[in-house]
């Protein structure tokens, strides 16, 4: 069952259209996504863990119905079913174009992005499908489930993550430290056998010698 709990978020950047495009334009512009470029999105004992979005991921994602809000909640201010949300999925990344001109709520929102009152912006989605690189701690998520929403946010979740993705790098790199720590302790081990053994050879050549 899917649950807000299990939505990861990542923020991006917002900025309004340039005025000369338009004197009476509301429009909100940001790229959502960029792709192939991984970011650093937890660090485990100095350990730097990545996440990557691939090229692809969006193809067959469930994008018909998504909505901007603020803070992941409340009322719609933009929507791509009415067409006043634009998603454009081009080779470098997911933009976004939205019109708040059409809700005394959206225009509200934009004049706070105006004047500096909400600068952030988040999207919220879920992954079908992903793949671990061990050797870099990189994350490629290839398969975006559903986008849900596009919010304009106070804070973006945990600036760079959220409890999902955190818990997905968690377990990764925990899973790693055992890993290693068994790996050092069978290496340990190794040697140990290693040494007594050549304490007894050297033993018994001791013994040879003497007879």
């Amino acid at each position: 069952m899917l649950t807000p709990e299990t939505r990861e978020y990542r923020s991006f950047e917002i900025r309004q259209r340039e005025e000369k495009e338009a004197d009476d334009s509301m429009i909100l512009e940001g790229r959502a996504v960029v792709f192939n470029s991984p970011e650093v999105m937890f660090e485990y004992d100095g350990v730097e863990y990545f996440e990557q979005i691939d090229r692809h991921a969006f193809d067959e994602a469930e994008m018909d119905d998504v909505i901007l809000n603020v803070n992941h909640e409340g009322q719609a201010l933009a929507r791509t079913r009415n067409k006043t949300l634009e998603l454009t999925l081009n080779d470098e990344g997911l933009d976004m174009d939205a019109d708040m001109s059409k809700s005394r709520a959206s225009r509200d929102a934009y004049e706070a992005v105006q004047n500096g009152l909400l600068d952030k912006m988040s999207f919220a989605f879920t992954v079908r499908e992903d793949a671990y690189d061990e050797k870099t701690h990189t994350r490629t998520v290839l398969k975006i489930d559903r986008l849900y929403d596009v919010s304009l946010v106070n804070f973006p979740a945990y600036e760079a993550t959220s409890v999902s993705a955190r818990s997905y790098f968690e377990a990764k790199a925990e899973a790693e430290h055992r890993a290693a720590e068994a790996a050092r302790k069978a290496a340990e081990a190794a040697q140990e056998r290693e040494e007594k053994r050549a304490a007894l050879l050297e033993k018994l050549n001791r013994l040879e010698g003497v007879e």
